[in-house]
């Protein structure tokens, strides 16, 4: 949507994810990401840190159902979405604050000190929003052929002859 904010913010987790459903069954996941900045002293030859920017994350349907399988308390994150509005609130102490907020659009773990596996959820119709990427409705039978039968994932066998194999 035109005139909104959209950051990516580089942090990290400060609890594990909330997955919560609303009344209709749609997932809503919240998480806070912290992130600190450190800059060198040169006088004194040693790493600083900054103040903590603390970011209240929000995430939907099957986006939120993937970060609560996925992530957890201390992971490194890279945040990408729609930044909200502050809005303003007293801590309980009497002092004035104010919170970030950040629709989420997309998140991965940082793989700057560590690794990952991806795993691909298979699509179910209506997964997102109700809506199938196909907009008939009905997925034709994929062709699977077998491994000698595959011109292109021989190249250097003929498949039936010297045709071509397209």
């Amino acid at each position: 949507m035109a005139g909104e904010v959209n950051v990516t913010i580089v942090g990290n987790l400060a609890a594990d994810p909330e997955l919560r459903y609303t009344q209709g069954g749609v997932a809503v996941t919240s998480l806070r990401v912290g992130s600190t900045p450190r800059t060198f002293n040169r006088q004194t030859s040693q790493w600083e840190d900054g103040e903590t920017v603390w970011v209240r994350c929000t995430a939907w349907r099957e986006l939120a159902e993937n970060i609560a399988n996925s992530l957890h308390k201390g992971a490194r994150v890279v945040v990408t979405g729609r930044l909200k509005a502050p809005s303003a609130y007293q801590a309980a102490n009497g002092e004035a604050r104010a919170s970030l907020e950040l629709e989420i659009e997309d998140i991965g773990a940082s793989l700057l000190r560590a690794t990952a596996v991806v795993t691909n959820r298979a699509r179910e119709a209506g997964a997102v929003g109700g809506r199938s990427d196909n907009p008939w409705g009905d997925a034709p039978a994929a062709r699977t052929a077998a491994p000698s039968d595959d011109a292109w994932a021989n190249p250097g066998t003929a498949a039936g002859g010297d045709d071509t194999p397209f």
